[in-house]
C-alpha cells in the first residue's frame, strides 16, 4: 500500500507531514512510503534521512501522487485555480487524504474531494477526547505558536522581559497580556513568566481561570451570569451586552500593558474583534501586539496578515502560518499525530488497511466518502 508524503506548495508553509522517525514507523506498519524530493528541506530534513529508513523519493508531484493509496499532507492540496499543479487531479478515485483540509474556507475542494471519489480526512475536526489527545493537529500545532508568539513579540520589544537589578538601577518586568487561553494562550503565559513578565490573561470561559493562574498569570474576566464554554472545550460567540463589558475591561487593562498577544479562535467563524484602534491609540510606544487570529479576520482592528504595522508607535505582528515559523518541531509533532491517527487502523497480521468506520474519531474527521460529503457539519453547505 502506496503511502505518499508530497512536497508542501502552498505559500509560507515551511512543514512536511513525516519525518524520518514517523517513516520508519509507517514500514514497520506495513506502508511503502515514498517522499517527494525536497519535500522535507525547509522542515531541516534531507532526503537521504528518508532514504536512509527506506523510504522511496519521488521525482515531483506527478511521481509522488501515481497510484498512492494513502496521502500525508500539511495543508489541502492545490486545485487547478490556485497554481501551475493541479494536486487535485492527480489523486486516483478512493485514495485516502489525511491533512489540514480548511473546509469551511474552500468549499471548492471540498466539492472536488467528493467528486473525485476521494476519501478526505481533516485532522482539524479532531474531536477533544481522550483518546484523540495524541492525534490533535490543533493542540500540536498551536502549542508552539503560542511559544513562538511570545518570542517574536521579545524580539520587536525594545526592552527587557524580567525584572532586573542594577548598580545602575532597576528595570521594571515587562507587562503581557494574554486574549485567549486555549492551547495557544496558555503556552504564551507559560513562555512570558519564563522570560520573566508579569503576566494577565482574559477569556470568555470561566473554566480558564484555574488553568491561568496555576501558570502563574491574573485572570481578568467580565462578571456575567454568561460563560462562553462551548462543547470540546471551545468557546462559544457572546451575546453584544457580553461584548460590550469585555470592551471596556480590555481597554482599560490594555492601556496598562507593554504587550498582547490575542488567541482567540471561534471554529467556523471569523475571529472575534478584541482589540480596536483606540485601544491600540490608548497603548505606550513601543509596546507589541502579535495577533495569532490574522489569518482568520484578527483579533485586532489594525493588523494585516503577513504583515508587520505601526500605529502611534505601537507593532502590531500579523505574521502567516506561525506553526510554520517554527518548522522542525512543528513537523515533528505534526507526524506524530498523524502516525497516532492511521496506526489503530492498521492490521498487524495481514499489513492493511481496515478503517473503522463507526469510530467516533473517524466520524468525526471524515469530510467525503463514495462521492459523497458525509460530514455533518458541512452536509448541505452547513
Amino acid at each position: 500500500m502506496k503511502l505518499a508524503i508530497p512536497k508542501e506548495r502552498r505559500e509560507h508553509e515551511r512543514r512536511v507531514a513525516a519525518t524520518p522517525d514517523t517513516v520508519k514507523k509507517l514500514i514497520a506498519l506495513g506502508f511503502d512510503v515514498h517522499v517527494e524530493k525536497d519535500a522535507g528541506l525547509l522542515s531541516s530534513i534531507l532526503d537521504s534521512e528518508y532514504q536512509a529508513v527506506g523510504a522511496k523519493i519521488a521525482a515531483g508531484a506527478p511521481d509522488i501522487y501515481k497510484d498512492a493509496d494513502v496521502i500525508f499532507k500539511v495543508q489541502r492540496p492545490l486545485h487547478a485555480s490556485e497554481g501551475d499543479i493541479d494536486e487535485l487531479a492527480l489523486i486516483k478515485k478512493d485514495a485516502i487524504l489525511i491533512a489540514i483540509l480548511s473546509p469551511f474556507t474552500d468549499a471548492a475542494a471540498l466539492d472536488a474531494y467528493a467528486k473525485g471519489g476521494i476519501i478526505s480526512f481533516a485532522m482539524e475536526f479532531m474531536p477533544r477526547i481522550t483518546r484523540a489527545q495524541s492525534m490533535d493537529v490543533l493542540s500540536s500545532q498551536s502549542n508552539l505558536a503560542g511559544y513562538k508568539a511570545v518570542i517574536d513579540a521579545a524580539e520587536e520589544f525594545s526592552r527587557a522581559f524580567p525584572m532586573m537589578m542594577t548598580a545602575a538601577g532597576t528595570i521594571a518586568p515587562a507587562k503581557v497580556m494574554v486574549m485567549g487561553t486555549g492551547v495557544a494562550g496558555l503556552q504564551a503565559i507559560a513562555t512570558a513568566k519564563r522570560l520573566g513578565a508579569v503576566v494577565s490573561a482574559t477569556d470568555v470561559r470561566s473554566a480558564a481561570k484555574e488553568q491561568v493562574e496555576s501558570l502563574g498569570g491574573k485572570f481578568v474576566m467580565v462578571e456575567s451570569d454568561e460563560t462562553g464554554d462551548a462543547a470540546g472545550g471551545y468557546a462559544k460567540e457572546m451575546s453584544d451586552e457580553y461584548k460590550a463589558k469585555q470592551a471596556a475591561l480590555i481597554a482599560t487593562t490594555l492601556a496598562k500593558q507593554d504587550i498582547a498577544i490575542t488567541t482567540a479562535l471561534i471554529p467556523g467563524r471569523p475571529a472575534p474583534l478584541l482589540i480596536t484602534k483606540e485601544m491600540v491609540r490608548s497603548m505606550r510606544p513601543g509596546s507589541i501586539i502579535v495577533d495569532l487570529a490574522v489569518e482568520s479576520g484578527g483579533n485586532c482592528e489594525l493588523s494585516q496578515a503577513g504583515k508587520t504595522v505601526v500605529e502611534n508607535g505601537v507593532k502590531i505582528i500579523g505574521h502567516y502560518n506561525m506553526p510554520s515559523r517554527i518548522a522542525t518541531d512543528a513537523s515533528a509533532l505534526y507526524a506524530k499525530n498523524l502516525l497516532n491517527f492511521i496506526t489503530p487502523h492498521m492490521d498487524g497480521d495481514s499489513k492493511t488497511l481496515k478503517i473503522d468506520w463507526e469510530d467516533e474519531i473517524i466520524i468525526g474527521t471524515l469530510l467525503t466518502k463514495d462521492n459523497a460529503i458525509v460530514h455533518e457539519r458541512l452536509k448541505g453547505g452547513n
